[in-house]
C-alpha cells in the first residue's frame, strides 16, 4: 500500500478524516499543539501540521479510489498529470517520529532567554520563569548586579 495526500476544503480536514475512516480507509491526519496568545490571553490549540492537506494509504487497484472525491470534506488527490503523486513510506514514517519533537518547540519554557520588547524593561534579556495567570508571566532580569524576579505583560516577551 502506498501513501498519498488529499487537499481538503476550507476548515473541513476534520469531516474529511472522519469521513474517511467510516469507509475504512486509511488515514493520517498530523496535528500539533500550538500555543497562541490572542487579544493578550494564552491559549493551546491542535492545529493540522500541513494546513489543508491529510494522507491516505491506498492500493492502486483499490476500488475506493472512485469513491475519494465525493467524500465530504475532499476537495482533491494531489497529482501531476492526471495521476495521482505516491509520497514514500519513509517520509509519513519521519513525519510521524518528528511530530512529538515539534510539539516540544513551542511555547516557552521555564529557563529560556527571552527578550523584553515593551515597557519600562523594554530592551532587556531576561530569563522566562512561569506564566502568572493569563495575561502575566514572571521573568529573571539583571538589576543593579542581581537578578530580579519581575512581572511583566506576556505580549512584551519575545523569544
Amino acid at each position: 500500500m502506498t501513501w498519498y495526500a488529499l487537499q481538503h476544503k476550507p476548515a473541513q480536514g476534520d469531516r474529511a478524516l472522519q469521513h474517511l475512516q467510516n469507509q475504512d480507509i486509511a488515514c493520517f491526519y498530523p496535528k500539533i499543539s500550538v500555543e497562541k496568545i490572542k487579544g493578550g490571553k494564552r491559549s493551546k490549540k491542535l492545529e493540522p501540521l500541513f494546513p489543508g492537506y491529510l494522507f491516505v494509504n491506498l492500493e492502486q487497484t483499490d476500488p475506493m479510489w472512485s469513491k475519494l472525491r465525493s467524500t465530504r470534506g475532499v476537495l482533491r488527490i494531489v497529482g501531476f498529470a492526471n495521476k495521482p503523486a505516491p509520497i514514500s513510506d519513509g517520509v509519513i514514517q519521519h513525519i510521524k517520529e518528528s511530530l512529538d519533537s515539534v510539539a516540544e518547540q513551542g511555547g516557552i519554557k521555564p529557563g529560556q532567554p527571552v527578550h523584553l520588547s515593551e515597557g519600562p524593561f523594554e530592551g532587556i534579556n531576561a530569563i522566562f520563569q512561569a506564566y502568572d495567570g493569563e495575561e502575566r508571566a514572571i521573568v529573571l532580569v539583571n538589576f543593579m548586579q542581581k537578578q530580579q524576579s519581575i512581572r511583566v505583560p506576556v505580549s512584551a516577551i519575545k523569544k
